[in-house]
């Protein structure tokens, strides 16, 4: 039998990739390279196509190899496939260390940066060099002996820490269920979501009401479910997963995996001659220093606390005038932010769902980009091998009809599905020997499922999920740049890769692009002016608050990473109550441990890192100035904006980018407007 791992045709083969092939196939690869990198050291001459290319084509080859493997353990995880890739992770660790550890190979580049050839090069190739240089020396290439060893090692345990880390939240989160027989228990709640709870019994064949903490449950319960105790019952369960504070098994706690994450973070960022793990962090980002970052959340704060405040004091004042007595807690935010809401500008998402159904809002995105870039998009049904028989997969096209890229479309939750949303890279764009190999995706959401026949209603914020994902797409599969290092987004400072997803957002609030798609899924009514100017006005309902929880995890973050020594689970909570001290207007119950389930930066790529998501937002707010100064749908500035960010990716720094487009530096001012937030 063909091993689908080794020999991946054009697109993966899911349904043939079983879990024992998975680690001879991936140690075989990882063979072959280390043979292959033994032979580039040994030339004493060296050039692009004779160390460059062929280090690119193994990394190519390897990545199509691991890439689907990756994607099925977050998307049909299953005991067998954890075990196979979590055997792999330490290979495939103690590869990229010895790879960029390789100082053959690192002085090779150097080589090549420094001689006269260097200046004749793309400027892709140049960025290619300069980011592997980089790389080379954050991996460790000039450390000597033990030293070295010591790094190749906690680069090793981190992997395998993080993806623990992740195990074990997917592990508490699927553990927990609450059942019920009395509809009774649900009164508040809205129809569709009772109807998906009972669909979540049906599907594991249990009589009455079943709840989760996937998203699309946790959410309808906390905001609409009247029965106080379900309420806080359904908190509890979600704040405490992966804690010992939690109902489920202990065994899932991931404090010291936090504190290891931590503390080898720490150690490897002092054996390279920095302070603590944020200042290693931010050498490959657009921020210059920790100071800056801190200064850039401050600044926001003081812009956001005054009114997030108020925005406490009317929750509070509008709960009593309902008859609540004492003070709101936790698990009565969002009810009661709810039920403000819908009196103050008398609208909810249960009168929006209806006009989001799931066949329009795709039909309706794909529009859009195709106004912005002269794009076509089309789905793909023969021929294409997928995971779970929910996922579409779908070609892009320039106006000429030539084929841009693909991309798969994972949208609804359910069992044994990592939590989020995501995109990931399924195969980078490169072109090699006169051939073009296109760039494929994977876009990942937790939206509502479909109930039954109907189709999947989505609320707005789901839309604007799903929006923001595909921005991230977009960066990925129009890019025109050939050198895979650095075509789409690869290459991006990571404080500039939230650009394209969150300028794709602000298309969820125009009016002019939500009457291509926001149609009664009944009736087919566009949805109404006086609904949609309901809406607008609601849009900036406690974004104050909002953007004060955002600064309080990026701060926790970036001062998580700037201490020097973290060696208790303790201190990693003492931190957290710190930043919640100086920054938080409302107190968090103890009981939470929002830590345990930060996967951003203990599981993903965010550490030291999730300021990015503000200070992408300024760029993105900023740059969509630019189109409602210029219209929405101007096809200029969509061309000036696909040419100067999209296509370009990583292939010069992100505020050349930037500036390409926007004819400046960024300004703070657009993003303080959206936001309704007076400087």
């Amino acid at each position: 039998m063909t091993n689908p791992i080794l020999n991946p045709g054009s697109l993966p083969a899911f349904s043939e990739i079983d879990p024992e092939m998975i680690q001879p196939a991936i140690s075989q690869l990882i063979d072959q390279n280390r043979d292959a990198i033994a032979k580039l050291g040994e030339q004493r001459h060296v050039n692009w196509d004779k160390l460059i290319k062929p280090l690119s084509l193994m990394n190519d080859r390897l990545e199509k190899a691991w890439s689907p493997v990756r994607h099925l353990n977050s998307v049909k995880s299953s005991p067998e496939l954890r075990d196979a890739y979590n055997n792999c992770l330490p290979l495939l660790s103690e590869y990229a260390s010895e790879v960029s550890q390789n100082h053959a190979l690192y002085t090779g580049y150097r080589s090549i940066a420094e001689s006269s050839a260097f200046a004749g090069f793309t400027a892709a190739q140049q960025k290619t060099i300069t980011d592997a240089l980089l790389h080379f020396r954050l991996g460790g290439v000039e450390l000597e002996g033990d030293d070295r060893a010591r790094y190749q090692q906690i680069q090793t345990e981190l992997s395998e820490l993080q993806s623990r880390f992740e195990n074990n939240l997917l592990d508490s989160t699927q553990a927990w269920q609450y059942l019920t027989e009395d509809e009774a228990d649900l009164a508040g709640l809205p129809d569709y979501a009772i109807a998906m709870l009972r669909q979540l019994a049906e599907q594991k064949e249990l009589p009455g009401y079943r709840l989760t903490l996937d998203m699309p449950c946790y959410l309808a319960v906390i905001t609409y479910a009247d029965n106080r105790s379900l309420r806080q019952t359904i908190y509890e369960a979600y704040v405490t997963r992966a804690s010992d504070r939690g109902i489920t098994d202990k065994i899932w706690d991931n404090a010291s995996i936090m504190q290891e994450i931590v503390a080898k973070r720490q150690e490897k960022a002092k054996m390279l001659g920095f302070s603590n793990y944020a200042e290693y962090s931010l050498q490959s980002k657009m921020a210059s220093s920790v100071e800056q970052v801190l200064e850039f959340l401050h600044d926001l704060a003081a812009h956001s606390r005054q009114a997030a405040s108020d925005e406490v004091r009317e929750r509070q004042t509008y709960a009593e005038s309902l008859g609540f007595d004492g003070e709101l807690q936790a698990w009565d935010w969002a009810y009661y932010s709810e039920k403000l809401k819908r009196h103050r500008y008398r609208i909810s998402d249960e009168d929006l769902k209806p006009y989001f159904s799931d066949k329009r809002v795709i039909e309706g995105l794909f529009e859009i980009v195709a106004k912005l870039y002269r794009i076509r998009i089309s789905r793909i049904d023969e021929g294409v091998d997928r995971w779970h028989e929910s996922v579409g997969f779908y070609q892009i096209e320039d106006a000429e009809g030539a084929p841009l890229g693909q991309f798969y479309l994972d949208l609804y939750a359910r069992e044994n599905k990592r939590g989020g949303a995501w995109m990931d890279e399924c195969i980078n764009r490169y072109r090699i020997d006169g051939k073009t190999q296109l760039p494929v995706a994977y876009l990942t959401c937790n939206l509502t499922p479909p109930l039954g026949d109907e189709p999947a209603l989505f609320t707005h914020d789901e839309v604007i999920t799903l929006f923001h994902e595909f921005g991230h797409g977009l960066h990925h599969l129009l890019t025109r740049i050939d050198v895979p290092d650095v075509a789409g987004i690869n290459g991006v400072e990571w404080d500039a890769v939230e650009l394209p997803s969150q300028f794709m957002e602000n298309y969820c609030w125009e009016y002019d692009a939500l009457r291509l798609f926001a149609r009664h899924h009944q009736s087919n009514e566009p949805l109404p002016q006086k609904l949609y100017q309901r809406m607008l006005a609601a849009r900036n309902f406690q974004s104050a608050l909002q953007m004060l929880r955002q600064i309080e995890f990026a701060l926790f973050d970036i001062r998580l990473h700037q201490q020097p020594d973290i060696t208790t689970a303790d201190q990693i909570q003492q931190t957290l109550d710190q930043v919640r001290d100086d920054i938080a207007v409302v107190d968090t119950p103890a009981i939470n441990c929002f830590q345990n389930g930060f996967s951003h930066i203990f599981a993903g790529g965010y550490a030291a890192g999730y300021y990015s998501y503000k200070w992408a937002e300024v760029l993105s707010a900023d740059a969509f100035a630019a189109f409602e100064e210029e219209g929405i749908f101007n096809p200029g500035t969509g061309q000036r904006f696909l040419q100067c960010v999209l296509e370009k990716g990583g292939s010069r720094p992100a505020m050349e980018s930037f500036c390409c487009f926007r004819g400046r530096e960024p300004d703070i001012e657009a993003l303080l407007r959206h936001s309704g937030i007076g400087q």
